[in-house]
């Protein structure tokens, strides 16, 4: 008597098949590196509302997000996307790779503009994203800081 089936070949895009992949942790993650980078440029004008010793608490953060922002569009970029998406997409692994750049810049200091492009590329890589899905996307503004918008799957 068989107890088990005859094995059979299968196809998985990741290490396990979840399926389940979201940019979205990588919009927050970039809109909190702007949001500190806004509290820390903030701790140093006139009215003082940040004390200075929570500057090494907003630039871990800042750091921490930012190095969260990364992991999650390589896990995308690496299990998700697939040759036939590329091919659509040829900007898609330099997409990948400017992402990856200025995820580091956004570490390296508190230049606002640097962080508002780390968005603008997560939020383009979004739109790919949602597109090899067939699913329309649209840009809005959170309900909280920094006042920047993302990219939405239209659902």
């Amino acid at each position: 008597m068989k107890i088990f089936k005859e094995p059979q070949i299968v196809y998985a895009h990741c290490d396990i098949p979840c399926g389940i992949y979201d940019p979205h942790n990588a919009q927050v993650a970039a809109l909190t590196v702007i949001r500190m980078m806004d509290l820390i440029n903030e701790s140093g004008d006139a009215s003082g509302t940040i004390p200075t010793h929570n500057i090494a608490r907003l630039t871990a953060v800042k750091e921490k997000h930012a190095e969260t922002c990364k992991h999650e569009i390589r896990v995308i970029w690496g299990d998700y996307f697939n040759e036939e998406h590329v091919k659509e997409y040829p900007e898609l692994n330099d997409l990948v790779r400017e992402i990856m750049a200025l995820g580091s810049k956004t570490k390296q200091g508190i230049d606002r503009n640097i962080g508002v492009k780390l968005l603008d590329s997560v939020n383009r890589f979004a739109e790919i994203f949602w597109k090899t899905k067939g699913i329309e996307t649209k840009l809005a503004t959170p309900p909280y800081g920094p006042g920047e918008e993302i990219v939405y799957p239209i659902l």
